[in-house]
């Protein structure tokens, strides 16, 4: 018996990956992740923003936010690969139920497993209005 590993990411499963995102399409998104994969989310209550553990908690954590801003769109600028890592560049968009507007730039850090997600570390620029360093 011969077992095949699973090719690493490539610039096509990222692209899959965005369409997903892009379609709010929970249960192809969470395909995408490894059962024990971890997504730190760009905002949240702790430094590294919100960590979410486990793709069902993954599932559930982005099912609800696309409840909350339902126009999220993400329009990538640039992606790239090396070895079982990924970067993509985008800039993010949509309006929120509160009526806070997105419109940011940003980046997710990948790393895989195969062609399964292990962790997705967002990160986007925080847009302000006020003079300070």
């Amino acid at each position: 018996m011969t077992t095949v590993a699973a090719a690493g990411p490539t610039i096509d499963l990222l692209l899959r990956i965005n369409e997903a995102f892009n379609r709010k399409d929970v249960d192809r998104i969470a395909s995408f992740f490894a059962d024990d994969a971890t997504f730190l989310m760009a905002r949240g209550p702790e430094p590294c923003g919100r960590r979410v553990v486990g793709k069902e908690a993954i599932r559930k954590v982005l099912a609800d936010r696309f409840k909350v801003i339902a126009g999220m769109r993400w329009d990538h600028i640039d992606h790239f690969v090396t070895g079982n890592r990924a970067v993509s560049v985008w800039t993010v968009t949509g309006t929120a139920a509160d009526g806070e507007a997105l419109n940011y730039q940003g980046c997710d850090l990948y790393e895989f497993s195969g062609d399964k997600i292990l962790n997705k570390d967002t990160y986007w620029k925080l847009v302000e209005q006020r003079d300070r360093l």
